[in-house]
């Protein structure tokens, strides 16, 4: 939708601020044009509004670079609210913004020191340290937020991500049981741990990424990666040196993966891949050793 800004007084750019703000539209480009155009001069006469509106300019103007028009209204705001850890926020998003990493992290130091429950300045010095490439670092800042903040899925599934990165796949393994103790039923959370522990190798690691690749299969039946690793899982297991008994089923679960599999690929038929799956899924499974059953 086009805005003729030429057209419009300041009550009707309040009223579209006031909308978008209820519709979570951020609408940035929009939000500093009329800014600029109609109510930067006329924002007293909003009332009780104001500092709404200029809380919504501020994010516009991160979002579209303009780092001069948030300086102002977060300016405005501080000589109303002296000292607000709100405002502050503002002022380490501005200084992120810009790449003044060294500065933001000193702005979200103190409001940390002065508020140690906010999690918010927490999680943003974490994302200051990963976009420098302090991994360690951050990776010591989102345990310290995690012994305050246990219940936070978000952070542990962030953290798991750190550790990949770092090659520590037991920590890494350690994070996603945590996220899955608060999400027992989804097939994703499930689907990853088992890859993670599948990559870890090892048989032990492998029975039990084959237990998480079927429970994700349970939770959802159309989970083709999820077979596919459970396919992997009991293939391994076929060729290894276990008794006789347990390879004969890992046998057969196999081909069980493999025939769901071909279920679901030929259901699937417009995915340009789907042969290439399927050769590659019978071509391993012909690897099996069933001489030895």
């Amino acid at each position: 939708m086009s805005l003729n800004y030429e057209e419009m007084c300041w009550k009707d750019v309040r009223d579209y601020f006031r909308k978008w703000r209820e519709d979570n539209e951020r609408r940035s480009d929009d939000v500093i044009q009329l800014w600029e155009a109609v109510l930067e001069d006329k924002v007293i006469k909003t009332g009780n509004e104001k500092n709404l509106i200029l809380e919504q300019v501020i994010v516009a103007a991160l979002d579209t670079a303009r780092f001069d028009i948030a300086g102002k209204c977060i300016k405005e705001l501080s000589s109303e609210f002296p000292g607000s850890l709100r405002v502050m926020k503002f002022k380490a998003m501005r200084l992120e913004a810009m790449e003044r990493y060294n500065d933001a992290l000193e702005v979200l130091d103190a409001i940390i020191a002065k508020d140690e429950t906010n999690a918010a300045p927490r999680k943003r010095k974490v994302a200051i340290l990963k976009a420098k490439g302090r991994r360690i670092e951050a990776i010591k800042e989102l345990n310290e937020y995690l012994k305050k903040f246990m219940s936070d899925q978000e952070a542990w599934h962030e953290l798991c991500n750190l550790y990949l990165a770092e090659g520590d796949y037991a920590k890494a393994a350690f994070c996603m049981e945590e996220v899955l103790l608060h999400n027992p039923h989804s097939h994703l959370i499930h689907q990853r741990l088992a890859e993670i522990r599948y990559t870890m190798g090892g048989m032990d690691n492998i029975e039990l990424a084959r237990t998480y690749f079927s429970q994700a299969i349970k939770l959802n039946p159309k989970n083709l990666r999820a077979l596919y690793g459970f396919y992997l899982c009991c293939t391994m297991i076929a060729n290894s040196r276990a008794v006789g008994t347990k390879r004969k089923e890992a046998q057969k679960m196999a081909q069980w993966a493999l025939n769901q599999t071909s279920v679901l690929t030929a259901k699937r038929s417009t995915i340009e891949n789907n042969e290439e799956l399927i050769d590659a899924l019978e071509g391993a499974f012909a690897n099996l050793d069933v001489k030895s059953m």
